[in-house]
């Protein structure tokens, strides 16, 4: 999630928690530790691919953040002493600060290393948008309150209880949209007779309202929007994975490293003389913000980059998200995702399945 979000979740926690004994300051610890885990931000890890696929690693790893909540703890015990509350009260504050920062990544689509150093492909539950105001505003709403009016006092805990309590409904309803989502893609699967691979199911920009769907299905994949207001069943779009390309990466370790932190969901274009591979899960049919550049085909023969390069991200227009946020309240408006398709530069194979 984004920064403003984690600090307010983390300021909201430590309020709740220590506001009564160190008021406002509770606030600014609170958000200032919860930033801590995207710190990592700032190491270089060599490529386009090491750096994104090493973001969200040991320092969101929930057996680091425990182990930094205990060490915490111990240091402000030793040195900042406070008779009003607990050791055992202030390493909970500090262990759910941390630790809820990796948890709240985890319900958005990109990957969180939640295990690390162990081996399982990374978590996304892909229920939140990286940004969604509605999970985010009564986190806020409850700082300012806080802010103004102080924490101190034997009721002050409530306004950012009551606050994390909205927020996790909000999560609770978007487990539920994600779910209605599933069950309505697969519905129209089984009617088209089509054995999926796998569902990728995630969020349209700051909602949780309008889903969209990727099916893969073999030498191609299937994509939709679904939204909660929709009376037809989903129309299924139908492009090319380009699965023969990949073949040409077999030797790459930054391809194995890539398919592993997508779990697979991946497609793969020949642009000129570039091999491209694509991250289908974030973003949609033409703004998909990770692309890659693992190979060129050079005398007869792709040849592995190096170094992985990442294409720049192709923004859209306002218009287009407007029209986007139209299709949650207008299930009849037609969006037209490949009409957006900037980042391919040659014709497709496209199928849609009407009703």
């Amino acid at each position: 999630m984004d920064s403003i979000t984690q600090a307010v979740l983390g300021a909201s926690i430590q309020g709740a928690l220590l506001g009564r004994w160190q008021g406002r300051k509770a606030l600014l610890y609170g958000a200032l530790l919860a930033t801590v885990p995207d710190l990592d931000v700032v190491i270089e890890y060599g490529d386009a691919v090491a750096n994104m696929t090493y973001h969200r690693g040991f320092s969101h790893s929930l057996f680091v953040l425990s182990g930094l909540a205990l060490l915490l703890t111990w240091m402000a015990r030793r040195w900042r002493p406070h008779p009003g509350y607990s050791s055992g009260r202030l390493l909970l504050t500090l262990w759910l600060v941390l630790i809820t920062h990796p948890l709240l990544d985890a319900f958005t689509s990109y990957g969180t290393q939640l295990f690390w150093p162990l081996p399982p492909t990374p978590t996304a539950w892909s229920s939140l948008f990286i940004i969604d105001p509605l999970y985010t505003l009564p986190l806020l709403l409850a700082v300012v309150i806080g802010l103004a009016r102080g924490l101190r006092g034997e009721q002050a805990w409530r306004v950012p209880a009551a606050a994390l309590a909205l927020s996790t409904l909000y999560i609770c309803f978007s487990l539920a949209g994600k779910f209605m989502a599933e069950q309505r893609v697969e519905r129209e699967l089984a009617r088209l007779g089509i054995q999926a691979e796998q569902l990728f199911v995630t969020p349209t920009p700051f909602n949780t309202l309008l889903w969209r769907v990727i099916v893969l299905d073999g030498e191609y994949y299937h994509e939709t929007l679904v939204g909660w207001f929709d009376r037809q069943p989903p129309q299924l779009l139908r492009l090319p994975r380009g699965l023969h390309l990949r073949e040409a990466l077999a030797d790459s370790p930054m391809h194995a490293r890539l398919d592993w932190f997508s779990g697979g969901v991946l497609r793969y274009d020949r642009v000129g003389d570039k091999l491209i591979a694509t991250d289908l899960r974030l973003g949609m049919t033409g703004f998909h913000p990770f692309r890659f550049v693992f190979a060129r085909f050079h005398d007869g023969r792709w040849q592995n980059a190096a170094a992985v390069e990442r294409l720049p991200f192709e923004r859209g227009e306002p218009q287009q998200l407007i029209l986007l946020l139209k299709r949650i309240w207008q299930p009849e408006l037609k969006v037209p995702l490949l009409a957006w398709a900037s980042e391919l530069k040659k014709p497709l194979s496209i199928e849609t399945h009407s009703h």
